[in-house]
């Protein structure tokens, strides 16, 4: 990661309980890096971790297991679709895993994973299962549902072109289980060798390599990197393509001597059904609009430690006011805490015109903020800072904003660039500024938000019916005039369900406040569409927002 990786190189990073809009792919090999080192081991571990794993805490050792390989192999599977929409060609993905197995031996069957040895009259005993038919076809079924689930792997990999490199950690595994399970030499070397066969059948099935039984794994790992980096690729459309669902094996030669091909050993072909929904007329789906602000609500920021929110709102002197805010994105379940020195503690940001001069340049938190003067063609204003919030003037049209996070030692964790276009709110039409949206988790908080002008607005556009959620939006018109503005709900196909409720702001260019009633809605996604009126026209704005149960 640190010496054999280019620059332009993108790595990401999951566990088996990252949720899959939570992997960034990033250049940040430093970060992915410190992440590697704290990889820890946890087979056979059942103390719970995460609130996830507690829910199963009081289940036999051996359901465990199940639990956690059904887990571990949806997310590869999840993230092997991911990577397939990245790029079209070859893709390698790095499985760091003990290998996977259905069953356990009898000595390790607990009734209770929290409980080791206790219920389980075979604790100690090494000659359990050994020499036992019933054992054998109890194995054999289980290693069946086993592969069947890896078939699913493997198809989805030669679907969308992903290499799988399955490294064992252990190096030299001379042992599957620890002398203290008191697993006789005999089980413990099937389970051992079905564990690798799983990692060698991942790798051969997808055309990726197996870094097994070897304690120095940097030969394997620079193969992988070799094999990503120069490859041909070849594609063909076959005259006797069938529709028939199932595995058809291709054949790759090539007339150049002493050399060794490695290919994807198939493909598996469309079912008649998959053939129906490719070529079936295209349904009609909700407007555009709506379709772009329910995207905008899902789609996760670049930078992907923190969350950020960019809104405009009328400024002075023919300017427009920019205010970033910013959020940590919380660890999802399972993944291991980081030092504090890896925790987002603050944002440097740097916005500048096109020509290059700056509008503004500081810490948020503010830590020595430096707004430039007014020489630069930019012309710069004071920023307002408030927590993680900040507000500066700039003028209407393109800008270039430049975000580093930081973390509690100055360092980089990640970075993004944005070209951003301000929009002129002086103009004699009817305008909206960005709608603010906040949220309160009791009655008494909502009450408090609705009378307090400096609340900072949230990034985030997931709710829970528990919560409140308000929005403050600023409707600006000719001179002095302030337009009506009007709310109502929309589904996700873009229908009305009901009209919200505005409180009307207070005098002219002050924002007015829309209650957001989401007790009663089921889980799913929504629109609010907001509608300024006036003598000179009408401005919309959607804010699009998902809610869990």
């Amino acid at each position: 990661m640190e010496t054999q990786l280019g620059p332009s190189d993108m790595v990401g990073l999951m566990h088996p309980l990252t949720p899959l809009d939570s992997v960034r792919m990033t250049r940040n090999h430093s970060a992915i890096s410190r992440a590697i080192q704290q990889f820890q081991g946890r087979k056979g571990d059942y103390r719970p971790e995460n609130e996830f794993e507690q829910r199963y805490i009081n289940y036999p050792a051996e359901t465990v297991e199940q639990i956690r390989n059904q887990v571990s192999l949806s997310a590869i599977k999840a993230f092997i679709v991911h990577m397939g929409g990245l790029k079209e060609g070859r893709k390698a993905l790095i499985l760091v895993s003990e290998g996977y197995s259905n069953i356990l031996p009898q000595q390790l069957r607990d009734p209770v994973a929290a409980l080791p040895g206790f219920g389980n009259p075979q604790r100690g005993n090494s000659a359990a299962g050994q020499n036992d038919p019933n054992e054998e076809r109890y194995a054999f079924f289980a290693s069946q549902d086993l592969e069947f689930f890896l078939q699913g792997i493997y198809e989805v990999a030669s679907q969308n072109n992903v290499a799988i490199y399955t490294v064992d950690p252990r190096g030299l595994a001379p042992f599957e289980f620890d002398i203290d399970k008191g697993v006789g030499p005999g089980t413990d070397r099937q389970f051992l060798a079905a564990s690798l066969d799983t990692l060698r059948g991942l790798a051969i099935e997808t055309d990726g390599r197996a870094i097994l039984n070897r304690n120095d794994l940097d030969v394997g790992m620079k193969q992988s990197l070799r094999d990503s980096s120069a490859y041909y690729l070849i594609g063909y459309t076959s005259t006797q393509a069938k529709s028939d669902g199932k595995f058809h094996p291709i054949s790759v030669r090539v007339k150049r001597p002493g050399v060794q091909v490695r290919a994807r050993k198939g493909y598996w072909a469309y079912t008649a059904d998959d053939v129906a929904r490719a070529t079936a007329p295209k349904k009609t789906g909700a407007p555009p609009a709506v379709e772009a602000a329910l995207a905008t609500a899902n789609q996760p920021s670049r930078v992907r430690v923190v969350r950020t929110w960019i809104g405009t709102s009328r400024g002075e002197n023919g300017k427009t006011k920019v205010t970033f805010v910013w959020e940590p994105v919380p660890k999802a379940p399972g993944e291991r805490g980081s030092a504090n020195s890896d925790l987002p503690a603050r944002v440097l940001l740097t916005a500048v015109a096109p020509d290059g001069s700056p509008y503004f340049r500081g810490r948020v938190p503010d830590a020595a903020s430096e707004p430039p003067a007014a020489a630069g063609p930019g012309g710069g204003s004071a920023a307002v800072a408030v927590g993680s919030r900040v507000s500066f003037d700039v003028k209407p049209g393109k800008m270039q904003l430049r975000v580093a996070v930081e973390g509690s030692g100055s360092q980089v964790l990640d970075s993004e660039l944005r070209e951003i276009t301000i929009p002129d709110l002086t103009s004699a039409q009817v305008l909206l500024g960005t709608p603010e949206v906040f949220r309160a988790r009791t009655l008494r908080d909502f009450q408090q938000l609705k009378t307090d002008p400096t609340a900072v607005p949230v990034a985030l556009r997931e709710f829970s019916r528990t919560e409140r959620v308000l929005i403050r939006v600023t409707a600006y018109g000719p001179a002095s005039s302030t337009p009506t503005i009007k709310a109502k709900l929309l589904n996700r196909a873009g229908l009305p369900m009901n009209d919200l409720t505005v409180t009307p702001s207070t005098a002219p260019g002050s924002p007015a406040q829309i209650e957001l009633p989401i007790s009663g809605l089921a889980a799913g996604e929504y629109v609010v569409e907001i509608t300024a009126a006036g003598d000179a026209g009408e401005a919309k704005e959607l804010v699009g927002f998902r809610l869990t149960a």
